[in-house]
């Protein structure tokens, strides 16, 4: 009588094993085995396990013996099978990729499996498998931005040295507006998160008006002024220059980082600024929203508490974003910059090269 193999678990793989069987990303097979073992060593037989897990008794004790002759790295990876070489797949891959990568249909900006094995008399199967072993997706896509700015390594040199070399008594403020935020209320209620479920929201909502984000934030302390307005004009710029100068150290200087936008060169601005000789203002380049810090915290802001709000006015939104500003100053950290000029302008090159070829082409 054939007797199956005991299994014990160290503490780091009982973990590991737990990760694996519960992990929302994890392959099913793997899933699957990751039960068996964790099963196994509560002491089951492989017929239950099997019963448990939707697999053979059989393919319960090949996973459970391997797993007891190879621990974790046994079931990470199938075991090597057998049978010939697919002699087809090494003669259609080259045709594929080059299809893939050269061509485009007729009809669509790209190939989908379907329509690429019909261009090449193949079936579908066959374009999927040579796609995932070479890693093509057709279907996604990355945006980039390469800025045209004639004064671009020049801004980029001014804005990192104040970020890795920053002027004595001085403040460095990386200043933007986030306009047009929406205060959205949902047209019915959401389920809650739960185990085995994430929580949902309808795709639909009702507007209730929009206001928009000044933010400063400061590179040394990652503390940020804010404020809410209806509009983002000079006018309202003006304003909240003047904030800043209220809430930050009279016998400091400032220097401010922002970006292109006309309201921050109005003639307006710039006599306000002249009466105001402590502010000194900074801009990045054209196309460089990267390069000023304060986007990073933006974009937490959305992340972490607007996107997924619902608000049900637009005093409700204003309320939400201060409630977070004022939570986040006071456990503040900054982001710590660390590319050079130099970095950012051998990064920038290679990319144009890059560029120039495809348009010289």
């Amino acid at each position: 009588m054939r007797v199956a193999c005991m299994i014990t678990l160290t503490d780091e793989e009982r973990t590991a094993l737990e990760k694996y069987a519960r992990g929302r990303s994890t392959p099913v097979r793997l899933m699957q085995r990751a039960r068996i073992v964790l099963l196994a060593s509560e002491g089951m037989e492989n017929k239950e396990i099997a019963v448990k897990v939707g697999l053979s008794r059989q393919r319960v004790g090949g996973w459970r013996k391997r797993f007891v002759e190879q621990r974790i790295a046994g079931i990470e990876k199938d075991a090597p099978r057998g049978g010939r070489k697919p002699a087809q797949r090494a003669q259609q891959a080259a045709r594929i990729i080059a299809a893939t990568t050269q061509t485009r249909p007729d009809n669509a900006t790209h190939w989908s499996t379907r329509t690429l094995a019909a261009h090449l008399g193949t079936n579908r199967s066959m374009v999927h498998r040579v796609w995932q072993a070479v890693g093509l997706k057709p279907h996604l896509t990355k945006t980039f931005k390469l800025s045209n700015d004639p004064h671009f390594m020049e801004k980029v040199v001014d804005v990192t040295g104040l970020y890795l070399n920053p002027p004595e008594h001085a403040l460095v403020l990386c200043l933007d507006e986030k306009s047009q935020i929406q205060a959205l209320d949902r047209t019915q209620p959401g389920l809650p998160i739960k185990n085995g479920r994430c929580g949902t929201m309808t795709h639909d909502y009702k507007r209730n008006g929009t206001t928009t984000l000044f933010a400063a934030f400061n590179a040394a302390s990652g503390e940020v002024i804010g404020a809410c307005k209806p509009r983002h004009r000079h006018q309202e710029w003006i304003q909240f220059l003047r904030q800043i100068d209220a809430e930050t150290p009279a016998d400091l200087d400032l220097h401010l980082i922002a970006d292109n936008y006309a309201t921050h060169k109005h003639p307006l601005v710039k006599a306000w600024l002249k009466r105001h000789p402590r502010f000194h203002l900074h801009f990045t380049p054209t196309s460089s929203s990267w390069l000023n810090l304060v986007e990073r915290w933006l974009r937490e802001l959305t992340d972490k508490r607007i996107r997924r709000g619902v608000f049900r006015c637009v005093g409700e939104l204003v309320q939400t974003i201060m409630d977070y500003i004022d939570k986040h100053n006071a456990h503040a950290q900054p982001f710590v910059w660390t590319a050079t000029a130099h970095d950012i302008q051998q990064k920038v090159q290679r990319a144009r090269n890059v560029l120039n070829k495809l348009t010289s082409a």
